[in-house]
């Protein structure tokens, strides 16, 4: 029986080349010349710190980190960004936390777009941070995968482990 697991991973190694590169790209540009901003990366915390000397550089500077994301291919749906927060010196604090794995709440939410979906023969189950859906047929799998993309759905999902 064909089957297929839906997963929301983060590939961290992409996140910390895009933290290098953005860092790189703060430290060569004039608008960010004498201002002390950095962006570092916790891998145990998963999360990612941003300071900087205003908001205003705080906004260019979280600009900056996303267009790096993107371009190393890390959907922004992984990345949760907080609020701004004072720090010492009259400068600017953000913390950014990076969502991985599929939450209880969000794997109820996938089961029902599939269960609506009605289609014959399809189901799906919850084992542990991925779900795993199952059907008689490829093409009704595929339809669930096109419907998945569609949805809204606030995590990045990719689809792995495809069997007939």
């Amino acid at each position: 029986m064909p089957s297929f697991d839906v997963v929301s991973e983060i590939d961290m190694q992409e996140v910390r080349n895009a933290v290098d590169q953005a860092s790189r790209e703060i430290a060569n540009r004039f608008d960010f010349k004498n201002t002390n901003s950095s962006i570092e990366l916790d891998d145990k915390a998963m999360n990612i710190t941003l300071e900087s000397a205003s908001h205003d550089r705080m906004f260019a500077l979280k600009q900056v980190l996303e267009e790096k994301l993107v371009k190393r291919q890390v959907s922004l749906k992984s990345v949760d960004f907080g609020d701004n927060e004072d720090a010492a010196g009259g400068r600017t604090r953000l913390k950014a936390g990076l969502k991985a794995g599929i939450s209880s709440d969000d794997a109820k939410k996938i089961n029902t777009i599939i269960k609506d979906m009605k289609l014959k023969g399809v189901g799906s189950q919850t084992q542990g941070d991925q779900v795993r859906v199952t059907g008689k047929k490829r093409d009704a799998l595929q339809d669930v995968i096109a419907n998945l993309k569609a949805a809204d759905i606030e995590i990045p999902l990719q689809f792995q482990n495809f069997r007939d």
